[in-house]
Order: structure tokens, then sequence, then C-alpha cells
């Protein structure tokens, strides 16, 4: 059942090259002033999944016919394991066969693979047409639709090939998350629990206190972490747009979750699930590095339980691990860099030993 209606708040996002605004709140879909100022063009494209579309396409599309002559939809395969090269190009077959010019639209309606693909065809079409973001999870609203980072997969590794890529405005609804499965919930508190140890102390302890309101999806508590969340991207990317040095801190846990999924096949685990693993072992590489007490991997721990996520990871084997990091955005010459935490609230990217990185796999992760 829809939340009742209220103002959305708002949160910017200033680039060197971008400026736009994210709308948190209820009903922002249906809501025509959600769509105003958006540039002007005859064509406007909502890029969707076959699980998401037939949910909230319609209404979408009823908002935009105020503001575009033509809306039309497409309907991806759903799931990571699609977010591919096959994919994005039916994006560009419809673009293309509809004679799309470079003033058309397109609305990224899904989670953070629709987002990822829907960018990274804005940035691609005749080199560059706006769009905008309309993540219906919670992994996407907290993380993925922020920031313009746009990407597909490769066999080799996640997100390797895309485009930094602003978009035009993020709209987060969150009604969307009354219908969100409860494992895809749980994957996206890994991302809104990733700010507490990063950025926000505070922000850590706030979680561990509405982690169970958080779960059954009370509208105060939803409303206020994807704020938050999106209140420190925001801040972060404002500073360092093309992640040449503090956004990396954006990445904690993922250097081990990207190996998970790239590991086990894109899709097995959902992308939070890795990160939540991801960050429970960059926390013990924290502490054998000496940058934290022993007490902070049991926090976590317990926390990571608490919101429903995974804290052990697939049996991939160490040298597996080991190699598919060195694959990771953060890698110089083949050297693993992992963003580790040096008190809570603040984060740095640093290299580890390959023996401490091994005790870290051999403790965290199952038997084969």
């Amino acid at each position: 059942m829809p939340l009742p209606a209220q103002s959305p708040r708002t949160v910017s996002v200033s680039t060197t090259d971008a400026q736009y605004d994210i709308l948190i709140g209820s009903g922002l879909i249906a809501e025509a002033s959600s769509w105003s100022g958006l540039p002007s063009a005859a064509c406007a494209l909502i890029v969707s999944n076959t699980t998401v579309a037939p949910l909230y396409a319609p209404v979408l599309r009823e908002a935009l016919a105020a503001h575009f002559a033509d809306v039309s939809v497409l309907e991806l395969p759903d799931g990571e394991a699609y977010k591919t090269w096959d994919s994005l190009n039916l994006v560009f077959d419809h673009l293309l066969s509809a004679h799309s010019d470079r003033r058309t639209v397109l609305f990224a309606l899904g989670g953070g693979v629709v987002g990822d693909m829907t960018g990274f065809a804005a940035a691609c079409y005749m080199r560059g047409v706006p769009f905008v973001q309309v993540p219906t999870t919670l992994l996407a609203q907290v993380d993925s639709s922020v920031g313009g980072k746009t990407a597909i997969n490769h066999p080799r590794g996640k997100n390797m090939i895309g485009a930094f890529y602003q978009p035009r405005r993020v709209i987060c609804d969150l009604d969307t998350l009354q219908t969100l499965p409860e494992r895809e919930l749980s994957a996206g508190l890994a991302e809104v629990i990733k700010y507490g140890p990063i950025a926000d102390a505070a922000f850590l302890a706030w979680i561990e206190d509405h982690v169970d309101a958080l779960r059954s999806r009370d509208p105060d508590a939803l409303s206020h972490a994807v704020q938050r969340s999106c209140e420190i991207k925001a801040w972060v990317v404002g500073q360092d747009e093309r992640e040449t040095g503090l956004r990396a801190i954006l990445n904690f846990g993922h250097t081990f979750g990207h190996a998970i999924e790239a590991g086990l096949g894109y899709g097995q685990w959902l992308h939070g699930e890795a990160v939540a693993c991801g960050m429970l072992m960059a926390s013990d590489l924290s502490v054998r590095l000496g940058l934290m007490p022993e007490p902070f991997v049991d926090r976590m721990e317990t926390l990571l339980r608490r919101a429903g996520l995974p804290t052990t990871g697939p049996a991939l084997g160490t040298e597996r691990y080991l190699d598919l990091m060195r694959v990771d955005k953060k890698a110089v010459a083949g050297e693993i860099r992992f963003v580790v935490i040096e008190a809570l609230g603040r984060a740095a990217v640093r290299s580890a030993p390959d023996d401490v990185v091994v005790e870290v796999l051999e403790r965290r992760t199952a038997v084969a």
C-alpha cells in the first residue's frame, strides 16, 4: 500500500561538470512535479526489466506523458547475469529503430543493473543523451543511482567497462521498497551499513539501533537511511567525481565482494550480499594491519547478521580470490589495494601483504 503523501526530501549533488537533485519521498513516480524542469524533448524511453516494468512502468509512463509526446518502454532481462553487451545493445537497437535523436531522455526504472546499463547507454548514444535515475531497490537508492558510475560486467571483472556520466535527476520513491523481496532489502542494507564505518560513526550507531525497523520497512527509518546515505555519497562524489582519491572509500568491502561475484558467476549472490562478506573481510584486515581493535570485527559481524546478510564467503580458494582481486579497479600494477578502516568514520585505501590477506580469507571463507 502506498505511504501517505509527503513533501520530498532533497539532497543536492554538485560535481565539476554537473549539478542535480536527489528527491526522496513517497508517491514520487506518479507525482507530476517530479518530472518538471527536465530537458525538453519529443521522445522519452523508459528502460526497465521484466520484474519491475509491470509494477511501475505504466505509472511512470502516464506521468511522463504530460512532458513528452512519445514515451516508450523497453524491458530487459532481470538479473546481474544480464549486465552485458548483449543487453546493452538491446537499448541501442530500440533507440536506433525509433530514430531517437540526441535530445531523447532515458529513464532508468529498476535496480542497480538497469541504472548502470541505462546510464552507460545514455553516455554512449550519439555521444551522450540525458538520463534520469528512478531506482526501485534500496541498494540503488542509496548507492548505485547516485554519482554517475555506469558500466557493464566482463567475465573477468565486475563493472570493468563503463563511463562516468551523471544523471539529470534521481527520484527515490520509497513506495517501491514495499514490494522489494526480503533478500533484496537486506542486500540494500549492506550498502547503507557501509557508510557508517567509512564516514559517520554516529550513523553506524543509528543503524544498529534501527536495523529491525529498517527490515520491517518502517517508512521513517527508510527515509532517514536513504537520505543520510545519499548525503554522504553526494559529499564524497562532489569532492572526487572520477575516483582519483577520496571516492575510493565508497568501495569498502567491494574488493573482496567483487571477487566473490566474479568467482561464483554473476547473479549467484546479490551484490549487497557479496559486499557484506567483503566488509567483514576488510574489517578483519583492518584489525590485522593494526588499525582497528578486535571488537570492531565482532560489531560488524553482529550487525550484518541482524541485517539478514551472509558473513562467510564462498570457498573459491585463496589463490582464486587473489587472482580476481588483482583485476579490481583500485589495483595498481597488479598490487591489490583495499579500503580499510583507520578509525570509526574514517577510511583509507592501502595495500596489504598477501600472507595477511590469505589469513583473512582462511578465517572468513567456507572450507571447500
